[in-house]
């Protein structure tokens, strides 16, 4: 009889041949300009990566959702009061595209995420490899994965919200769209807030297409003032679909209890 990890590993191998080999998306994410992606996470709390998956690798994520194996859980929206749509969560071990896409992102922003804890004086560094930080999270219990598949229809909407899920938060998570503006949906803006002490709450429509991703905080980033860096908060979601079906692949760097 196999054990539920066996299992779960039988499901995943499953779920990758279903997808396209990573070599494509890590060689797009190592030739990002990661020194303008820090600047720009540095400046606005986000930053628009392009063209880091191909359309097929779009729809072969995408197509996942239909499928039942390789999930660990199914959340309806409604239910919960957090929109309307719904999600599901990758279990483990994650699919190959998946996994490296994860490993390969959390080496570009671990340092970004280490100097923003530096600036906002908070005590915690986190290491080179994710390897090492998801052996941080499972020490502490966070041992369920948190990458996710979203699939919204028309009128579905991702109420603003942050993805905290255990004591050890990493501060930059990824959203990649997997279906293409004007031609699958329509509405369904990807949309950020921020809000400063003693100010007005800041909102940001990022621009995506399909393929691209979008890096942004998960819950502070560090802001320059006259006396040196403050915390502001920022928060996350997705407009109304007006028409069509909106699928988005979420790629969180923690694990959760």
């Amino acid at each position: 009889m196999k054990t539920l990890y066996e299992n779960d590993a039988l499901a995943s191998q499953k779920v990758s041949v279903l997808l396209p080999d990573a070599t494509n998306a890590v060689s797009q994410i190592e030739s990002l300009d990661w020194q303008c992606v820090e600047d720009e996470l540095n400046e606005s709390g986000n930053s628009l990566l392009k063209a880091i998956l191909k359309p097929r690798e779009c729809e072969s994520l995408a197509g996942l959702y239909a499928e039942d194996e390789g999930f660990r859980s199914r959340v309806v929206m409604s239910r919960h009061g957090f929109g309307h749509g719904e999600y599901k969560y990758f279990s483990y071990p994650l699919p190959d595209l998946l996994q490296r896409l994860r490993t390969a992102l959390y080496e570009r922003l671990a340092p970004i995420a280490n100097q923003w804890n530096q600036r906002m004086s908070i005590g915690i560094q986190y290491p080179a490899s994710h390897t090492d930080f998801i052996e941080r999270c499972h020490k502490a219990g966070q041992l369920r994965p948190t990458p996710l598949l979203l699939q919204y229809g028309a009128g579905d909407y991702n109420c603003l919200h942050q993805d905290l899920y255990g004591e050890h938060v990493f501060p930059i998570q990824v959203a990649f769209l997997l279906s293409e503006p004007e031609r699958d949906f329509t509405g369904g803006e990807f949309v950020l807030t921020e809000q400063r002490p003693r100010m007005q709450t800041r909102p940001e429509v990022v621009p995506l297409r399909q393929g691209d991703a979008v890096a942004f905080a998960v819950h502070h980033r560090p802001v320059q003032g006259t006396r040196g860096s403050y915390r502001v908060n920022l928060r996350h979601g997705v407009s109304r679909l007006r028409t069509g079906q909106r699928h988005t692949l979420g790629v969180i760097f923690h694990d959760a209890k």
